[in-house]
Parts: structure tokens; C-alpha cells; sequence
């Protein structure tokens, strides 16, 4: 049986999303389109005995868009295979929706629109009479309902017609001055018996005269091209003289217009709405002038409150779990080397970062609620003039707070800022934003030195000391690197919408996941690495003259010294000791020892990895008077406080993971950038850790 597969196509914001996971009631595919880093979903499904493969287009306003998502989307729609389109719409702004719909209907496929949001339009007194809006274009529309699974199977049954029947041609008029061209150059095709593939003379002729430049090449090959030419150029002049304008994409995007508004008037009827919507009433708040920014960081104080509070919860359990999986598999398994790499190597270190996923999946839950209910582009919205005082555009603000989630699809979404030299402020600065992969060495760290109670205060400090040295950051960018003044800010407003469970499961399920995956992949990898590295070469000699001193001691408080010393010394004599130590010299200024050097060094790999290279190198069961030996233990008794905060901040503002700086690079245009934002993050981690260091301890 041969899968229909369909595109979904629509501006952003229209609900695509929502639609794809109402239509599917399998699993979602996300991967990558063939050669870019712009992120695409996939479904696969049966239903009426064929299978559907839907592929959701990155959301564009115009066929001709020049961001990366835009030309993605046209290179999908010119260039690949596929059965029909369905043209998401958003039935309260119907009239903005149709200028990429008449664009899509000129490349001669099969559509079929479906008119998202009905629910919201009755509840605004907006009616789309939807046989006349079919009338008038010649094609299917269905109204649906993704986020109240209306229309589903309307729409579903409406693309297998379509499927199923031949193309029909659409019934667009334009303007008379573009219609009589049209008419002949219809005459002349037909006079000729003119062919290409399945479109009609008058779909031709359309064709022509928008300048489609396959169909001008397939034709300049052709016999007839010799008496087309003149007539075309006519055509083309008098068309120019009408519009008083000689770019031809212009004239047909104020046809398009023109068309919208029209449609607009013939099918929508408005019922009088004197009520303030509950959107408005929602704004009047949440994006005023004066309370909007505290309330949007009493969110952010909140979120972070919760995670810590509510992370720190099941975080005994699982670190509880992972100890006694530890010391089971050293009693199961008995002395000996692989007993060592596992007991010793692999559970402490991905123990170590396995421990902080409830705080990963909090996180990424309260950003998902804050997107995907239409709450982020408000505070776009509200921060831009602020954005604008340093030197950042009002766009910036989405890749900077997807940043706190994830750099890498935070370096991708900075694809929508048009200025190459906004967009590349925002690219140097995202890493500024502390990813969710540094949540784990903050939680480590603040729940080492801190209070509990303070805890929560102190994680959201960080993230928004974070954030503001990255505005401090972008103005001097803007004064020195990349002079020049910021573009003025546009951005569509979406209305509020409650997130769908499934949809947020999906979200956060593929973020938990990713992270395990990395645990489970990677950070084993490393910890295996850490491990061998940090335990040979092995110093017999030394090892021997330790054992013999031990053997003859009876006081377990000696042996336990003596035992924690030939540890440390071993440690100091392995090859990650020997790394530690030649570079060492660089980070004593901030209180560093050859072990947190090490980690950090490990770090530039993945973040996560810092913490699993302190478990294996602190956790040593340094308190001998304590019964716990757990890694927060280990690192309050050997690590004074001006040395964490100096860390802290180290971490908070250093080069990003390696797979965000490779998509940096990509995304920048080059691997010279990649050079400048090792120097320019490394150099203003160094200094700013310096200043903390030294005014920690005047403070203490």
C-alpha cells in the first residue's frame, strides 16, 4: 500500500503542532531536515486502510521568507515529493493566513486548508462561511479544533478525497489588467497545443507571468519560446505601466492582498463583541509597563524555587540507590579490575548526573508551560525597549530563554533575527543563559554551601546574575564588535492557549530523554574515561610500602588516614592528575586545586560531565568522623566557600558543550567565530571568577 504523504504548511503560530499530535495517535518522529540543522516532525499512521506520513513544515509567512526555517520550507514545497498539502490557518486571522495560501495554490498541488481555531473564532464572533470560502478558491477546507480534536476526521476523510481525485484547478482572479495578459497567453498556448505536465493553459500562463524560472527553462528549449518571448515582454510592460512597478513579486503580493481582503469580506462574518476577550483582559496585566517585568520575574523566581524544593526530594533516593548499587556490585563481584571500572568508575559518575534529572524535567516543564501558552512572546514583547538599551533586538529574548533550557536549539532559533549583526550578539551571548546542563553542578554546589531554606533564592540568583552579565555583555558587543543600531521589533501576538498534556508530555519526554540518553551514551563513555585516566599509572612501589604500613596497624582511624592518603596520592600520580597539574597553575588565583581544574576542563565536552569527574575524584570518604561518604560531604570538607562561588560562576559563564559549539559555529558562519568565543568566554570567565573569589573571601 503507497503512504500518502502530506505537508503541513502554515504561518507561525497557526497551531501546526497541536494539530499534528491531534491528527496522530502514534509517536512523533523529530529529526533534522536532510543537510540543515532546522528541526522537522514526522508522523506515520493508518487510517481508512492508508497509511499517512505527515511532515511538518517549519512554520513560514511567504513562500519567498529568507530566514533558514522560510527557505527550508520552500525548498520542501518546490523540491521534494509529496501528495497533498494541508495549509494550516488561523481562523481569527484569516485574512493574514491567505497571503501563503494563494501562494501555495500557485504551485499547482493538491491543498487542502484546514481552518484551525474554530473554537476561538465563535468565542470572538467570528463566522467562516465555509462553502462559500471553498466556492471561491476551488478547493477543500475543513474547520477543525486541534486543541478540542474537532474536524479531526472531517479533515482526515477531506485529504483522502483529495487524494484519491484529480487536481483540481483553483479559481484565484486577479486584477484585469493581469487577467486579459493571462487570456493571451492562454490563446496562444492553446493555438500551439503547449503541454507541461498536468497544469492548464491558464495555470501556464500564471506561471509566466510570476517569473517561475523552471518553467522558463524548461520552455527556452522549446520551439515556441521564439514567438512566446515578444509576447511575454508585452505583457510583462503592460502590467508594469498598470502597477507602476516593474518587480513582478511585488505586483502579485498586493494582488495577494487585495484577494485576502477580499475573501475576507465575502465568507467572515463578525458578530458585535463589545466584551473584552479574556486575552485582553489577561495582557492588561501580565504586559503592563510597570508590572509586567516583576510578574514575569516572580515567575522565574518561582520556577526555580520549585525545582530545587520539589528536585530535592527524590534526590536521596536515587543518590541512596545508586550507593547501594554500588556497593552490591563490589560484594557481588569481588576484587578485580572490572569490578573497580563499574563500582568505582561508571555508577558514581553517571550516578552523579542520573541524580539531578527530577530538577532537569521541573525545569523543562515550567518553560514548556510558559511557551506553549503563549506567555513567552509577551515577555518578548514586554522586554524588548529594555533589550534595546543593550544593544539586543526584541526577538533576541526567545533563543535567550530557550538557552536556559538547551544552547544548541537556543543557537537555532536565533535563525529568525534578519540583522546578521543582531544575530550574531544573541549567538555570543546565549551562552550566557545557563543551559539545563549546568543545573546540575548549580544544584550540586548550592546545596553543598547553602542553606536549604536560601537554596531556591540562590539558584535563581545565578540564572538571572546569568542572564544580566550576558546584557552587559551584548552592549559591549554592540559599542565595540558589532557597531550599529538594532532593528526595530515586530512579532505576532498568539493568544493564550491552555497546553495539552500530550503536547507537554512530548516536550519534556524527549528533553528527560535526551538526557538520560547522553547518561546513559556519553557520560558513560567519559566516566569510564575519568576513571582509567584518574586511577593509572599505577605506582606499585608506593602502593606496596602503604599496605605494609597499614598491616601493621591495628586503630581504624589510622588505617583509614593512611588509606585516604595513598588515595590522594594516586590520584595526584594518574595521568588525569598529571593534566591536572601542568594546568593547575592557571586557575590558583581562583582557589582552584588540580581537581576542579580537571573538571572543568571536562566540562568543554558536556557540562554533565563535571559532575560525574567530581564524583569520581571527591568522593573519597574524606569525613572519617561521619558516616556519610556522599559527594556534597566530600566537597564542603575540602572545598572552602570562596573556592565554590569562584566555580559557580566559572561554569556559568564558560564556553558552552561541544555540540553547542559546533552548531555555534555553524550557525555564526564559521570556526573563526567559534575561536573568538572561546577567548572572548574563557577570558571573562577567568575575571569574573577572580573578582568572586576575592570578594567572597574579604566577605567571610
Amino acid at each position: 500500500m503507497k503512504p500518502i504523504k502530506i505537508v503541513l504548511a502554515g504561518q507561525p503560530n497557526v497551531g501546526k503542532s497541536m494539530l499534528i499530535n491531534s491528527i496522530s495517535k502514534s509517536n512523533l518522529k523529530v529529526g533534522n531536515f536532510s543537510g540543515v540543522t532546522v528541526e522537522k516532525t514526522e508522523v506515520c499512521f493508518e487510517h481508512d486502510c492508508h497509511i499517512f506520513e505527515l511532515v511538518d513544515l517549519p512554520g513560514t509567512y511567504s513562500i519567498d521568507g529568507f530566514s533558514k526555517e522560510e527557505m527550508v520550507a520552500k525548498d520542501y514545497l518546490l523540491k521534494s515529493e509529496y501528495d497533498v498539502i494541508v495549509n494550516v490557518i488561523d481562523s481569527t486571522h484569516l485574512q493574514r493566513n491567505l497571503l501563503l495560501t494563494l501562494e501555495l495554490l500557485r504551485l499547482n498541488k493538491k491543498v487542502v486548508i484546514a481552518l484551525n481555531m474554530d473554537d476561538e473564532a465563535k468565542k470572538e464572533g467570528i463566522f467562516i462561511d465555509v462553502e462559500q470560502f471553498c466556492a471561491i478558491l476551488g478547493i477543500k477546507a475543513v474547520k477543525v479544533s486541534a486543541a478540542k480534536k474537532d474536524g479531526i476526521e472531517e479533515l482526515l476523510h477531506a485529504i483522502h478525497d483529495v487524494y484519491e481525485a484529480k487536481r483540481e484547478e483553483h479559481k484565484i482572479v486577479y486584477n484585469d489588467s493581469i487577467e486579459q495578459e493571462i487570456f493571451h497567453i492562454c490563446m496562444f498556448l492553446d493555438q500551439k497545443g503547449f503541454k507541461y505536465n498536468d497544469l492548464s493553459s491558464r495555470e501556464v500562463a500564471i506561471r509566466l507571468i510570476s517569473e517561475d524560472k523552471g518553467l522558463f527553462k524548461y520552455i527556452h528549449d522549446e520551439p515556441i519560446f521564439l514567438e512566446l518571448q515578444p509576447l511575454m515582454i508585452n505583457s510583462l510592460n503592460r502590467i508594469y505601466e498598470y502597477y507602476e512597478s516593474k518587480n513582478i513579486k511585488e505586483i502579485f503580493k498586493k494582488e495577494d492582498f487585495a484577494i485576502a481582503k477580499g475573501i475576507k469580506t465575502e465568507v467572515v462574518t463578525c458578530k458585535a463583541n463589545k466584551q473584552v476577550t479574556l486575552t485582553q483582559k489577561i495582557d492588561s496585566i501580565l504586559i503592563n509597563k510597570f508590572a509586567g517585568i516583576p510578574i514575569f520575574l516572580f515567575f522565574m523566581w518561582a520556577l526555580f524555587q520549585i525545582t530545587f524544593e520539589l528536585g530535592s526530594i527524590p534526590m536521596d533516593y536515587i543518590d541512596e540507590f545508586f550507593v547501594s548499587l554500588s556497593g552490591a556490585i563490589s560484594s557481588f563481584m569481588g576484587e578485580g579490575l572490572i569490578r573497580d571500572v563499574i563500582a568505582d568508575g561508571i555508577i558514581p559518575g553517571v550516578g552523579a548526573v542520573v541524580l539531578f534529572l527530577p530538577n532537569i524535567v521541573i525545569l523543562y516543564i515550567g518553560i514548556a508551560l510558559l511557551e506553549t501558552t503563549g506567555y513567552m512572546s509577551r515577555v518578548a514583547f514586554l522586554l524588548d525597549g529594555f533589550f534595546h538599551k543593550f544593544g539586543l533586538h526584541g526577538k533576541s529574548f526567545i533563543p535567550l530563554v530557550t538557552g536556559f533550557g538547551c544552547s544548541v536549539p537556543a543557537y537555532m532559533a536565533a535563525r529568525t533575527l534578519k540583522s546578521e549583526k543582531d544575530r550574531l550578539i544573541t549567538l555570543f551571548v546565549i551562552g550566557f543563559m545557563s543551559c539545563g546542563a549546568r543545573l546540575p553542578v548549580y544544584v550540586l554546589f548550592v546545596g553543598t554551601f547553602f542553606e536549604a531554606s536560601n537554596a531556591g533564592n540562590m539558584l535563581f540568583a545565578i540564572y538571572i546574575a546569568g542572564a544580566l552579565f550576558g546584557l552587559l555583555m551584548a552592549k559591549l558587543l554592540r559599542l565595540t564588535a558589532f557597531k550599529g543600531k538594532d532593528e526595530p521589533f515586530v512579532m505576532e501576538m498568539p493568544k493564550y492557549r491552555l497546553p495539552t498534556m500530550r503536547l507537554l508530555w512530548f516536550t519534556v519526554s524527549n528533553n528527560a530523554y535526551m538526557y538520560l540518553k547522553k547518561a546513559g551514551t556519553f557520560i558513560l563513555a567519559a566516566s569510564i574515561v575519568i576513571w582509567v585516566a584518574s586511577t593509572y599509572p599505577k605506582n606499585y612501589e608506593m602502593i606496596s610500602e602503604y599496605e605494609s604500613k597499614i598491616e601493621i596497624l591495628e586503630d581504624d582511624v589510622e588505617i583509614a588516614k593512611l588509606e585516604l592518603e595513598l588515595t590522594q596520592k594516586s590520584l595526584e600520580q594518574s595521568f588525569l592528575g598529571v593534566v591536572g597539574k601542568s594546568t593547575e597553575f592557571m586557575f590558583t588565583p581562583l582557589g582552584f586545586d588540580w581537581r576542579l581544574t580537571v573538571a572543568l576542563e571536562a566540562g568543554l565536552a558536556a557540562k554533565e560531565v563535571i559532575v560525574a569527574t567530581l564524583g569520581i575524584l571527591y568522593n573519597v570518604g574524606v569525613d572519617l568522623d561521619e558516616e556519610s561518604s556522599s559527594l556534597q560531604d566530600a566537597l564542603k570538607s575540602q572545598i572552602p566557600l570562596p573556592t565554590a562561588v569562584a566555580f559557580i560562576v566559572f561554569v556559568m559563564i564558560y564556553l558552552p558543550c561541544l555540540a553547542a559549539s559546533v552548531v555555534f559555529a555553524k550557525e555564526a558562519g564559521g570556526y573563526k567565530y567559534l575561536a573568538y568565543l572561546f577567548v572572548f568566554t574563557t577570558g571573562t570567565a577567568w575575571i569574573m571568577s577572580f573578582i568572586a573569589y576575592n570578594l567572597t573571601k574579604i566577605m567571610i
